[in-house]
């Protein structure tokens, strides 16, 4: 068996309605001034009134950042920064989306160590200590909760990310209340973002690709695939609602310790250049990776179809059981009504030869990948996805 090294998150609450006991489950660790990382959205939507008024109810003074933007920008990260510093917060919580989430990693670290950001770009240069801090997320994909990376979009469409254990949240909080008010739509992008979380962890060619996390892959494509169709839509199933937060996390935990691959790097473009949700992003070129890499990781395929899609165990072949994989996860994404060609959502075929570069770029991502993948690989991806 391979050495490996696993790291996730210390302490995990799985708990409807726990994000209205966030100032009792924080205890004293956290000190007495706290920066509460949201987006203006969910402040308006009320969502984070019951988290709010159980702080505040502790005792706590609370500053509130509110302006996180989809794929959050480093003027963002800098603004929170000082928000954070003028405030003299002891302690940082994010409550949101992955952006939030992200943002709120990266405030706790500058601000607890002082470390110039442009030195913590990357793997393991992030050195800390950071702030207390604590994630609560409000949808079920990113599984930003428990992953030791933050992406941050620098200097117009280029992302740059900080991957260390010393991001890892002091707590997650697993609150499915939060997310019953999710739109159909984000609740399905978001939903097969986790699932590719999970898919590319277990088949991931790292070198730390590990039994904890293929186990992990496996548990949360049981629960993702049992879940999402009732998730998106009969949106207010409690209990459809929890498997699919929960199923996130899982896949989180995996992915963090064995990194995902050529999906991610291929969908990073889309979104960056077109402003094209992560989720929805990945799902466009999901099953076109998937068949390029069959090839070489049809077995690796064949081997988790089953825990997305039961009834695929009575097929005995694997090239066959993988192949029907692909499409299932094809047909799945329609169904619950996601865009299925890069032209759906404005992505013109002369951007494709310009989107190949820019997938290249996203090295730390293609070593992963089952296959190696050159960037004629990917132009002919983009081309079967439009």
């Amino acid at each position: 068996m391979n050495p490996f090294v696993f790291n996730t998150t210390s302490q995990i609450v799985f708990r409807p309605g726990a994000s209205a006991e966030l100032g009792g489950l924080l205890g004293p660790r956290f000190g007495g001034r706290i920066l509460f990382v949201t987006d203006g959205g969910l402040r308006k939507l009320g969502l984070c009134d019951a988290a709010l008024a159980a702080l505040s109810g502790s005792g706590m003074e609370v500053t509130v950042f509110d302006a996180v933007e989809a794929d959050p920008s480093l003027a963002t990260v800098e603004a929170a920064v000082e928000a954070a510093r003028a405030a003299g917060v002891t302690g940082v919580i994010g409550f949101g989306g992955g952006s939030s989430l992200d943002v709120a990693k990266v405030v706790a670290l500058v601000c607890g160590s002082g470390e110039d950001l442009d030195g913590a770009w990357g793997v393991g240069n992030a050195k800390g200590p950071r702030l207390p801090l604590a994630l609560v997320p409000t949808t079920a994909g990113t599984g930003s909760e428990v992953t030791p990376v933050s992406i941050i979009t620098v200097g117009g469409d280029e992302k740059r990310g900080v991957s260390s254990p010393v991001i890892l949240p002091d707590v997650a909080i697993l609150d499915a209340e939060l997310t019953l008010g999710l739109p159909p739509s984000i609740t399905a992008a978001t939903g097969i973002d986790a699932m590719v979380h999970a898919i590319e962890a277990y088949a991931s060619r790292n070198a730390n690709n590990n039994p904890l996390s293929r186990m992990l892959a496996r548990q949360a494509l049981q629960l993702l695939g049992a879940n999402i169709e009732t998730a998106v839509f009969d949106g207010k199933d409690r209990a459809a609602r929890g498997a699919m937060l929960l199923g996130s996390m899982l896949a989180g935990q995996a992915f963090a310790n064995s990194p995902v691959a050529a999906v991610h790097a291929l969908a990073y473009p889309i979104g960056g250049t077109f402003h094209v949700p992560h989720g929805l992003s990945n799902a466009l070129v999901l099953p076109h990776v998937l068949r390029f890499n069959a090839p070489e990781a049809a077995s690796v395929y064949a081997e988790i179809a089953a825990d997305a899609f039961p009834d695929l165990s009575c097929e005995q072949d694997g090239g066959q059981r993988c192949a029907a994989f692909i499409e299932r996860l094809a047909e799945l994404s329609a169904r619950l009504g996601l865009q299925a060609r890069l032209r759906d959502v404005g992505i013109g075929e002369e951007h494709l030869a310009g989107m190949a570069r820019d997938a290249m770029k996203q090295t730390r991502l293609l070593v992963n990948n089952p296959r190696a993948v050159s960037e004629t690989d990917a132009l002919s991806i983009y081309k079967a996805a439009w």
